[in-house]
This record gives C-alpha cells, sequence and structure tokens, in this order.
C-alpha cells in the first residue's frame, strides 16, 4: 500500500488527537501532581484531584480555551509521529501476512511490527512531543515560571535557542519506550481482537466490530504504558536553571524518585484520564481509520 497507508494514518491520527485533545491535557496536568522542580521530595504531599476536579479547576483559572493548549502541537505530533508509526506497521502487515492465512499475521509478527513502527516514529515526532507537554503543563505553574509558547513553531524555536538542540529529544528514550509499548499493544491488539470477533462470527465487518475492537485495544495500551507516560512527562516537563543540576539524571533516576517520594502507585497517576483518553482516541482513530480506507480504496 505504500504511501497511501501513511496518508490514511494521517488523516485517523490528526482527527483523534484533536478530538480527545482536552483529556489528554487533564492527563498531564493529574500527572505532575506532586511532581516537583527539586531533589526533595514535597511535604507535606498535597491532596490528589480527581480528573473532573482538574477539569473544573482549570476552566475556572484559565478559561474554556485553555483545555485546547498545545493542540498545535498535538496536530504537528500527530503528523510526525502517528502518520509514521501507522504508515509502517501497514507497510510491515502487508510485507509479512501470510497468503495461506487469509492474508492475516501472526500475533508476534503484530507485535514486532508495531514495536518497530513505535520506535522510529517516535523519534521522528520527539520534538513535538516535548514541546506538546510544556504548552500543556504550563498553566500549573506560577505566572513568573510560565514559558508562555505562543505556538509550537515558537516553543521548538525557544528551545533550541535557550536550551539547545538536544533538548527537542529530552526523554527519547522514554519516548520511544513508550511508543513501542503503544504500538505494539493498540495496533497488534486491534487487529487480533477484530480478526478473532469476524472469525467467530460475532459480529460483521462493521462499525460495531471497530468500536468493540478498538476500545479493547485502547485498554490494553493504557495499561501498558502509563508507568513510562508518568515518567516521560515528568522528564520533559522539568525545568533545567542555568549552572543547576538537572531534577531528574534521567528517566529510572526519575522513576526512583517518584516511587521514593509518592509510592509505586504514583506510576499510575492519572490512568483514569488515561483510559478516558485513549479509549475514546483509540476508537475514534480506527473507526477514522476504517472509514478512510474505504473512502480512498480506489485510489
Amino acid at each position: 500500500m505504500g504511501l497511501k497507508g501513511f496518508v490514511e494514518g494521517g488523516i485517523a491520527s490528526v482527527v483523534a488527537g484533536c478530538s480527545t485533545h482536552p483529556l489528554d491535557l487533564i492527563k498531564v496536568r493529574m500527572q505532575l501532581q506532586d511532581s516537583t522542580s527539586t531533589h526533595a521530595p514535597p511535604h507535606p504531599p498535597a491532596p490528589k484531584a480527581g480528573p473532573i476536579a482538574v477539569g473544573i479547576k482549570l476552566v475556572q483559572q484559565e478559561g474554556v480555551v485553555a483545555l485546547f493548549s498545545g493542540v498545535s502541537a498535538t496536530v504537528l505530533r500527530q503528523l510526525l509521529y502517528s502518520t509514521t508509526r501507522m504508515g509502517l506497521y501497514d507497510m510491515f502487515k502487508n510485507k509479512w501476512s501470510d497468503p495461506n492465512a487469509g492474508g492475516s499475521m501472526s500475533l508476534s509478527r503484530k507485535i514486532a511490527a508495531g514495536l518497530i513502527a513505535g520506535g522510529i516514529g517516535a523519534a521522528v515526532g520527539n520534538p513535538a512531543d516535548v514541546a506538546m507537554v510544556r504548552m500543556q503543563a504550563d498553566g500549573r505553574l506560577p505566572p513568573a515560571q510560565r514559558r508562555n509558547y505562543n505556538s509550537v513553531l515558537d516553543a521548538i524555536t525557544r528551545m533550541v535557542r535557550n536550551e539547545g538542540v538536544t533538548s527537542l529529544w529530552r526523554g527519547s528514550s522514554l519516548t520511544v519506550n513508550r511508543a513501542m509499548i503503544v504500538t505494539a499493544s493498540q495496533l497488534a491488539s486491534y487487529d487480533e481482537f477484530k480478526e478473532m470477533i469476524l472469525k467467530k462470527g460475532l459480529m460483521r465487518d462493521g462499525l460495531g466490530t471497530h468500536v468493540t475492537a478498538s476500545f479493547a485495544a485502547g485498554f490494553l495500551a493504557s495499561v501498558t504504558s502509563n508507568p513510562v507516560d508518568v515518567i516521560k512527562t515528568r522528564v520533559m516537563n522539568m525545568k533545567v536553571e542555568p549552572g543547576a543540576a538537572p531534577p531528574y539524571s534521567g528517566a529510572l533516576d526519575c522513576a526512583m524518585k517518584t516511587v521514593r517520594a509518592e509510592g509505586p502507585m504514583a506510576l499510575y497517576k492519572g490512568f483514569i484520564p488515561t483510559i478516558t483518553r485513549q479509549g475514546p482516541f483509540t476508537v475514534v482513530l480506527f473507526v477514522t481509520l476504517e472509514q478512510v480506507r474505504k473512502l480512498l480504496k480506489n485510489f
């Protein structure tokens, strides 16, 4: 399918990303609760706010428009990261499918395709990912500490000027690991659930099958990726003062400090908004993808 797979995946990803952006923003704000810019753990710990409380507080303090803070970075991220991973996964699926098995691919090959496609996509899209996290988190900072990026391009330009080009790939190892997990669990499980439903004759190949398979895939992706996502968000959002040591020396250091200060369940902080966002995102992604494929079938 070649280029067509990238186009289909890109369109579906942008639609899904924009429609669920407010949920993603709330997830990021929740994951940053109790995170600190110093090495010392917060004392005493602040009460944890739920997704509804976080959303209401966000609207009250920053306005309804704030729910779409960083949406330009989301669009760029989907165009870079998701278009790449969706297109590559489609290429692998077409190349590795077994004609003797009705054109399907074994689960192990689906997982391998997802791991490779997700890793490459994440490396390509990391600058937009860093910008998106910062733009989403900016409103929770005191006014004097806010970065006040005007757009994703402004964010990337200022990051390069003030922190160097390497800042665009800050947390890239985490982004790649998370993307490999998400893509393998999300894309591979969607295909697997869809094939299982059709083989068992539970439903016909239509909207019901697409929604059911995609929601199951979204739940699985949320469970497997949330711990990495929490650490990724904190590493990307940390503010490094000139001449001072960074709050975290790396992913492992961030994970250890998070668990030590807040307990192991802190790695599942923001899980409710994660599944609340990942579920609808995955449903919109695959339902849109299936419809786009129908529209572009003859092209």
